[in-house]
């Protein structure tokens, strides 16, 4: 409403009340805009006076409603947390949240919970990171020691950025340490890059990821950006730390490499963990096998996907014990992540399901899992039992998203 419109309608209403010194009344209202107006209380007061009062406040908070209006949902800092899931948080002034928004697949899966993000609007910044992480340690992202989490500001204001980064490094160290976990806290502070926001827009990551990309790219130019963006914060950490001298094959294909030499792949009981050592020498990453019959580990060569060590044919090798829930399905073959674009695992289709059920590996049986074509997307079809519930997964094999899930009462 432009101010000579406020002025009209206030002019109207002042001639039920004081109908000889309306323009008087405007007047002194202009001059005194935007100041304190000193209020004393007199047992009889004028009606002329509390209607001039009226009017001036009336145009005060008429005119200052929309500034309020304005900051309050002013974009003042944008917070992204990273691991693999990419999660943006913009913030006003106050440090309430404006919106959430998940920038890749395994990220709808952490706020599947919230809405997608929207019922952490109106919450504070704290709150709502207390919120992820949360959901992040529960999901598995943050159980190794080697894994990391990174935290982005990017507001002009220089001093307000570090004192969020300060806050939210405290915020996230308290969840982990109340969980134990064990993940190691990255945060930086960015000021606004147009190019490096198209960067992030293009390949469904954030700003603070991006950055860190990008650094890993003054380090190697020959690299892609799009294959780095694939990698988790962890990787990229270590890649960074030694100098990226090549692009690392990433844990899905040392996953499926270890099992492959194991001899493991057409196992649905055997479980996977996979932990980067890129910084070490040689460069590689750790394997763990859980199977029915003991813990395996393995060390597959970062850079060309060879077996360093670990034991071989496991099947033949191996004493295996009778169990209803190590089924072999020769014809059931698990995806090689060399030769397609992402492919979980049954694995992590496992752990995520289990993750999102709250129920532990131990307490869960009758553990099915199939790989299915629906539509043209393939989708790990989990199935398992605890307790008196059955439980029922569809779980994106590309992204980790949980397309589906029931649970009911087993019969």
């Amino acid at each position: 409403m432009t101010n000579e419109k406020m002025e009209q309608r206030l002019a109207a209403a002042l001639k039920k009340t004081a109908p000889d010194d309306v323009n008087g009344v405007l007047s002194r209202c202009e001059e005194r805009k935007g100041t304190v107006i000193p209020m004393t209380t007199k047992k009889t007061a004028n009606r002329k006076w509390t209607s001039l009062i009226a009017a001036c406040l009336a145009v005060m908070l008429l005119g200052g409603g929309g500034v309020f209006y304005q900051r309050a949902n002013a974009v003042a800092s944008v917070v992204s947390l990273d691991v693999n899931p990419s999660i943006e948080l913009k913030v006003n002034r106050s440090e309430k949240v404006l919106s959430c928004t998940p920038l890749n697949e395994d990220a709808k899966a952490i706020l599947a919970d919230m809405s997608n993000g929207a019922d952490l609007k109106g919450a504070k910044l704290d709150v709502a990171v207390n919120a992820i992480v949360g959901s992040l340690v529960r999901n598995g992202y943050l159980d190794s020691i080697s894994s990391a989490i990174m935290i982005s500001v990017e507001d002009k204001d220089t001093a307000r950025a570090e004192k969020l980064q300060r806050e939210l490094t405290s915020t996230v160290d308290g969840v982990l340490q109340t969980s134990e976990a064990k993940a190691a806290v990255l945060t930086q502070t960015l000021t606004q890059d147009a190019g490096r926001e198209q960067q992030a827009r293009e390949n469904n990551i954030s700003t603070g990821k991006a950055a860190l990309v990008n650094h890993v790219l003054a380090l190697n130019s020959a690299l892609k950006f799009d294959a780095l963006a694939k990698l988790s914060v962890e990787e990229l950490k270590d890649l960074a730390e030694a100098g990226a001298p090549a692009m690392p094959i990433g844990k899905a294909a040392a996953a499926y490499a270890a099992e492959q030499y194991a001899g493991t792949t057409a196992l649905d009981s055997v479980t996977v963990e996979v932990d980067s050592e890129l910084d070490e020498s040689p460069a590689h990453y750790e394997v763990e096998l859980h199977t029915a019959w003991g813990e395996f580990e393995y060390l597959v060569d970062a850079y060309t996907g060879k077996v360093i060590s670990g034991q071989k044919d496991l099947l033949t090798t191996a004493s295996t014990p009778s169990t209803p829930n190590a089924t072999t399905k020769p014809s059931d073959q698990k995806p090689d992540p060399f030769g397609t674009a992402q492919d979980i695992g049954y694995a992590k289709a496992k752990s995520i399901a289990l993750n999102h059920a709250g129920v532990s590996e131990n307490e869960a049986y009758d553990m099915a899992i199939e790989l299915d074509d629906e539509d043209g997307i393939l989708v790990y079809e989990v199935e398992f039992k605890s307790g008196n519930m059955e439980y029922d997964y569809e779980i994106n094999a590309a992204t980790g998203a949980i397309l589906k899930h029931e649970s009911e009462l087993d019969d």
